[in-house]
Parts: structure tokens; C-alpha cells; sequence
């Protein structure tokens, strides 16, 4: 089996190589190895029946010439022994088809499970990592390894692994009884196996690195169509038609390359086994007929081994039949287990711990510092404490650290030196569901899935109607989605497009809301909302306002006037913090921003 496994190369960081590929999938098919064994046993008759089957067509001729043949042949008449042979190959070819057929549906069982369990963990996983992840990979990369790659994935096992080791029994089982037939001219079959074992190693390492760069340049295409799709009203807007199909161009050339490499090193490796079957050929007739002249062998047996010459090969021609899905999938194996190997650095304790039943939402930073990028620290030694029901506004110039301070109370960020704290509890002692669950976060670009109005606010949680319709009239919104098509039912098209910003919006409170958090985040939630909207929703803010501790950032100073306590941030450090009219009397950096925002309107 050497020759179908080969060690691959250490560039792409595999340094096991395919078997490595293979064991990592193979603790998958464990799961189903029930089916497996019983694939696994139909595997001896059906090599049995596949070598059989030329020894039966070698006494035939035997018979018919007269030449030497088994004993239990010599006392049957000619027509006799014939029957017998016709009946006993009618029964292999019965037994050959009608196993196969079964082995057949076993094993594509077997692989469309392991798929598709593949398919979810592979799909978990990539919920479950860092956002710093998602911050350095494209999204049309991701989307190829979910799909493409983990269909590739099937084939290697339900067409491939499993196939190879049908072939190798058949070889096995072909070989013995060659060697017990005539070993010279076994032998010589054999011998013609070490070419081969080189040419397919040395073609498998070459289609493998092809098909590799091959669904690189396939991600890469797919991103492309994934911005250009989502942002294709940029793309009319400025005219970038004919230049973003230009860079369309170039990097489908570049996959059409790639792909044309596969073709040829596997359109080469198929060509190469059909050359070597016809040396075979001519090889056994050339010794055979030397034999056979010399009374050293029977034309039954020369005729058997023709056949063998065949039939040994007819696994290495399945081979290179397979040799692209093969090749494809443990290629697919290799880009998945890179995406598995992505450690998920933000997990929950083993023993989580709650907060306090009757806390108020307390948040205290102590010294955190946090970097995207090593060395560019996007805040910096923050230290603040913000009390239970306290109203707070973060302000400051764009790259500020505003938005990195949302992230960290979330935890979808570590910070790289200090600790965060809710209520006296780190946030890293917290299971993240509690966490999210305590702080409400509302966005200013509010993601809506496919569904409905209703299922875009529970967001798969056990809300009843009712709970629905009691918080949209709390917060002035039950007007609104009563007057869409089918109310609360009205489907959401993708990314919500159906229905304007504002209304997004509004489901976006409506959602964070009915949760009931005790910390109340505003990331310039109310910025995409009209002069009109924005009054229906400043009446349910006061409400929700109401007992909790409120974090907003606003780059409009006329939103927060009102909140207890401003805190500036230039550089990813707090360099003010007061009221609104306490930092406009210090003259500061805030005063500075409400001057430029408010020139000229009269506003103090």
C-alpha cells in the first residue's frame, strides 16, 4: 500500500504525511465501525471471486486441449467439466456483483456520515474562535473549506480510502494465487509493480501540491465574488464594473492554471498505468510462450496468467480513475485540520463562577492594555471603575479605543496585561453564555438572519409570543412591525434588505431588551436612525435605562448631555472624565470636539 500513501511534503505542515491525514479521519470512521467491519469482511470473498476467476478461464482452455487439470476435472466428460466451470464462474460474477453492490451502499453510508459530522464540528469550531481569527481570514475562504472541502473530504473515504484497500486485497489474493499457479511468471507481473510504485509516487506528490495551490486560488476566487456580491452597490456607485472584473479575471486565470496542472499529472499517471499494462502483457506472453514451447507450461495457464495481467492491474487503473477525488479529498483533509488546529483561546472555566444574584452591574477595569497587533496597543493601561446604574458615555476621535473597550467587556477579545471585572467577578471566571447574557449589546449596524420579525428577536431562546409583543409595545416598536405585511411573521430577506436601517434597528433593541441585562451597551445605536425614528426610540432608552448601568459611545455629543459621567479616550487611554458641562469648562479635548461638531450653531 506504500505506493498509495505517500510521506507529502512538510511545506504545508503536515509532517506525517497522508497516513497522518488518514488517522485524523479515521477517528471519525470509528464511530460507524460496525459498518465498517461488515465492509471490511465482504472484502475476502469478493478479492476471492475477483482472482478466481482467470484460473477457471485457464482449465476451461486445459480442458478443451487436453492438457493436464485437477483430478476431480479428469473424471468428468469434456461437457461435463465445462458446465462445471460455466456454473462456478456464473457464481463468482453473482457473487462479485451483488457483494460489490453492498459494500458499495455501506461505504457511501459510511462517508456521507462522516461528513456530515465533520461538516458540524468543522462548523462549531468556527463559531467558537477568536475574533482575531476571523479579523485575519476571508470569509470566502472559510465558506470554500465548509463546502467544498469537506464534500472532497466524502469522496477520499467513501471512493478512496476504503477503495484502496479493496484493491489491495484483490492484489493480495491475485498474487497468491498466481505464486501458486506458475511462479516465474509471477514473478515477472510483480516485478513491473516497482516502476509503477515510483511513477505513482512520485505523480501523486506533484498533483498533490497543483490541487493544494489549485483550491488556494478557488478560496481566493471566492472571496472575490463574496465582496464584490455584498458590496455591489459600492461597486456601481464608483463605476468599479470593468476593473473589479479585471481583478476577477486574474485570479480565475490563476485557479484555471492550477487547475489545468491536476488534469495533466492526473491524465499522466493514467496513461502511465495503461503503458505498464500492456509491458505487462507482453511480458507474461514473451516468457509464457518460452515456457509453454519448452513443455514447461501449460496454454491454460498462459491463458491464466493473460488474464491476471489484466486483473492485477484493474485496481491501478480504478486508481487513477480515483486518482483526482483521492488527491482532492486528503488535500481537503490537510486545508480542514488547519482550520481545526485554530486554537479557540477564549473558553469558558472549568468550574465558572456566578455573579451575584442582587448585583447592580458593576464594571471595573484594572490596568488593561490590549493590541490587535503586537506593539500597537489599542488601549493602554486603562483603570476605571464605573458604579452600578451609572450612565456612562465613551468619547473620542476615531481609532480612540472606543469600540476595542465593547470588545474586551464582551470578551471577544483577551487583553494582552490586566483584568475585567463585573460585579467583583473577572469575566474570564464566567461561562461566556452568562456574560453575554448579563450585558446587553446593541450596534449601530444591527445583523438580522433569515426568518421572521419573531425569530430575529428571541434569536432561538424560549421567548413566548406574548413576552414578544409585551417588550415591542414597551418600547414603542409593536406599532411598527403590526403595520408590515404579516406582522410579527413578516420574513426577513438576507441581511434583512427588506426593511430600512431604522427598522433594523428597532429589532435590534427589541432583542437585547427582552433579555433583561443588567449592563446596557450602546454602540452608536441610535447613529443610523432618522430624526423621527430616533424620537419613537428615545422613550424606550429612558426605559431601559431604568436600574441598569448604561455604556454608550456616540461621536454625536448632543446624545449624551444627559449621562452622569463622560470618559475621553485619546490613544487608547482615558484622558478626561467628568460631566458634559464639567469637561467643557476644563477646555480639554472633549470641549475641542463639541466646538468643532457645534461651530457656528449656538449650542453650549
Amino acid at each position: 500500500m506504500g505506493f498509495f500513501v505517500v510521506q507529502y511534503s512538510q511545506k504545508f505542515g503536515h509532517p506525517g504525511g497522508d497516513w497522518q491525514l488518514l488517522k485524523h479521519l479515521g477517528r471519525y470512521a470509528f464511530r460507524y465501525r460496525q459498518l465498517l467491519l461488515l465492509s471490511f469482511i465482504l472484502l475476502l470473498p469478493l478479492a476471492f471471486a475477483s482472482a478466481i476467476q482467470p484460473v477457471l478461464i485457464g482449465q476451461a482452455i486445459s480442458l478443451v486441449r487436453q492438457e493436464p487439470v485437477p483430478e476431480f476435472l479428469q473424471r468428468l466428460s469434456l461437457s461435463q467439466g465445462l458446465r462445471l466451470i460455466a456454473m462456478l464462474l456464473l457464481v463468482t460474477v453473482v457473487l462479485r456483483l451483488s457483494l460489490q453492490g453492498i459494500q458499495s451502499y455501506l461505504i457511501q453510508k459510511v462517508g456521507q456520515n462522516i461528513t456530515a459530522d465533520i461538516r458540524q464540528n468543522l462548523f462549531d469550531h468556527v463559531l467558537a474562535l477568536p475574533m482575531t481569527y476571523f479579523d485575519r481570514t476571508p470569509v470566502g475562504k472559510l465558506i470554500t473549506r465548509l463546502t467544498s472541502d469537506v464534500e472532497a473530504l466524502g469522496d477520499v473515504f467513501a471512493t478512496g480510502a476504503v477503495g484502496i484497500l479493496i484493491d489491495m486485497f484483490t492484489i493480495i489474493a491475485i498474487a497468491v494465487i498466481m505464486f501458486m499457479e506458475q511462479w516465474l511468471l509471477a514473478l515477472v507481473l510483480l516485478a513491473l509493480l516497482i516502476p509503477v510504485t515510483g511513477l505513482i509516487t512520485y505523480f501523486q506528490a506533484q498533483f498533490r501540491k497543483a490541487n493544494y495551490q489549485s483550491r488556494e486560488e478557488l478560496s481566493r476566487l471566492n472571496t472575490l465574488i463574496q465582496e464584490n456580491i455584498q458590496g455591489v452597490n459600492i461597486v456601481q456607485i464608483f463605476g468599479r464594473e470593468r476593473y473589479n472584473a479585471y481583478q476577477f479575471r486574474k485570479v480565475n486565470q490563476r485557479y484555471n492554471r492550477e487547475v489545468d496542472k491536476t488534469i495533466f499529472h492526473d491524465s499522466a499517471i493514467s496513461a502511465t498505468l495503461e503503458w505498464i499494462a500492456l509491458v505487462a502483457t507482453a511480458a507474461v506472453l514473451m516468457v509464457g510462450g518460452w515456457l509453454v514451447l519448452g513443455d514447461n507450461l501449460t496454454f491454460g495457464v498462459l491463458a491464466s496468467f493473460m488474464l491476471f495481467a489484466q486483473r492485477l492491474f484493474d485496481p491501478l487503473r480504478e486508481l487513477a480513475e480515483k486518482f483526482t477525488l483521492i488527491q482532492s479529498g486528503l488535500t481537503a483533509v490537510e486545508r480542514i485540520q488547519e482550520i481545526l488546529a485554530q486554537p479557540v483561546t477564549i473558553r469558558d472555566p472549568q468550574t465558572p463562577l456566578m455573579l451575584p444574584a442582587k448585583g447592580g452591574g458593576e464594571i471595573r477595569f484594572e490596568q488593561v492594555s490590549f493590541a490587535y497587533q503586537p506593539g500597537e496597543w489599542a488601549v493602554k493601561n486603562l483603570d476605571f471603575v464605573i458604579p452600578p446604574g451609572e450612565k456612562v458615555a465613551l468619547v473620542g476621535s476615531t481609532g480612540a479605543g472606543k469600540s476595542s473597550v465593547i470588545r474586551l467587556l464582551c470578551r471577544l477579545y483577551e487583553p494582552n496585561q490586566g483584568r475585567i471585572l463585573i460585579d467583583g467577578v473577572d469575566i474570564r471566571h464566567l461561562a461566556q453564555a452568562d456574560l453575554r447574557r448579563y450585558v446587553g449589546v446593541i450596534l449601530q449596524d444591527p445583523f438580522l438572519f433569515s426568518g421572521d420579525i419573531y425569530s430575529n428577536i428571541v434569536l432561538g431562546e424560549s421567548y413566548t409570543f406574548d413576552e414578544v409583543e409585551a417588550i415591542a409595545r414597551q418600547l414603542n416598536l409593536h406599532e411598527f412591525i403590526t403595520h408590515l405585511p404579516q406582522g410579527y411573521h413578516t420574513p426577513v430577506r438576507q441581511r434583512g434588505s427588506n426593511l430600512s436601517t431604522g427598522q433594523k434597528q428597532l429589532i435590534a433593541f427589541a432583542r437585547v431588551a427582552i433579555r433583561q441585562p443588567r449592563i446596557l451597551v450602546l454602540d452608536e445605536a441610535t447613529a443610523s436612525l432618522d430624526v423621527g425614528t430616533e424620537a419613537v426610540i428615545q422613550t424606550a432608552l429612558q426605559r431601559l435605562w431604568q436600574n441598569r448601568t448604561v455604556v454608550m459611545i456616540a461621536h454625536r455629543l448632543a446624545t449624551i448631555r444627559q449621562v452622569d459621567r463622560i470618559l475621553v479616550l485619546k490613544s487608547g487611554q482615558v484622558i478626561e472624565m467628568g460631566s458634559h458641562q464639567e469637561l467643557l469648562n476644563q477646555g480639554g479635548l472633549y470641549a475641542h470636539l463639541h466646538r468643532l461638531q457645534f461651530a457656528g450653531l449656538g449650542v453650549s
